[in-house]
């Protein structure tokens, strides 16, 4: 493998490359995605943005292997997401992508603790003792450590999003995929939301985030815009720069 080979992997953590995704229905099929072309930096707060049926939860789910691409490659760190058989890309998908829901999907016979505590669980991450006591730093680390024995009902909206998101932290993954988190909620706990989500790719985590709204340029580092399942612009602002990506 030459520099450049050597460089880019190092520097680009997602890379999306022919995408399309085509919906059976009737006739022809319905085309979410065509021809997707995207590099997302390691450590980078991305944020996708367009009208609705643009393709961006579409986009979010392929990266996050939870939905197959008709056409195209996605490659995630060193794996080739696409080329994982089932097994494989669920176990790939548990230990590398935390995903983050605009409805929270918090299971309400749980406790906040057991929410986050179950990812470990699944995966076999730790073993009981160490998982509680890992849940229990992540959601002081999110600010609602007090809030541990309550059942996800007893929660305001933002600390139910507080609480998904340290579920989403529980294996430590490099990915977090974040569908409309602000969606459901008021613009002030919006704001701190989004400013959570940004200061975990701060801390190293790649963020990739869909979103309604238009005003996230002073928290994303890259912006991608989508237009009828195609990539309209993707702009770039490295911290403490600006740039634009063709």
């Amino acid at each position: 493998m030459d520099i450049m080979s050597i460089t880019k992997r190092s520097v680009h953590f997602v890379e999306l490359t022919g995408l399309s995704k085509v919906f059976p229905s009737a006739g022809r099929g319905f085309t979410a995605l065509h021809g997707i072309e995207l590099l997302l930096p390691a450590g980078a707060f991305v944020a996708v943005v367009g009208r609705s049926g643009s393709g961006k939860s579409t986009l979010l789910n392929l990266v996050a292997g939870i939905d197959r691409p008709s056409a195209g490659e996605i490659r995630v760190g060193e794996t080739h997401v696409n080329a994982l058989d089932e097994s494989e890309l669920a176990a790939w998908r548990g230990r590398n992508v935390g995903v983050v829901f605009q409805f929270f999907q918090l299971l309400p016979t749980l406790t906040v603790l057991e929410n986050v505590m179950m990812p470990m669980d699944f995966c076999g991450t730790l073993p009981p003792a160490k998982a509680r006591v890992r849940a229990l730093e992540l959601l002081g680390r999110v600010g609602i450590a007090e809030q541990a024995g309550k059942f996800p009902s007893a929660l305001s909206g933002g600390q139910q999003q507080r609480a998904a998101i340290a579920r989403a932290l529980a294996n430590d993954p490099p990915l977090i995929v974040a569908d409309e988190p602000t969606g459901n909620l008021d613009s002030q706990t919006a704001d701190a939301v989004l400013e959570l989500l940004a200061s975990l790719s701060r801390s190293g985590k790649t963020v990739l985030m869909v979103t309604h709204e238009r005003d996230v340029t002073r928290v994303a580092d890259q912006v991608v815009t989508l237009a009828d399942g195609q990539v309209a612009s993707s702009v770039a602002r490295a911290r403490g720069e600006e740039r634009l990506h063709g």
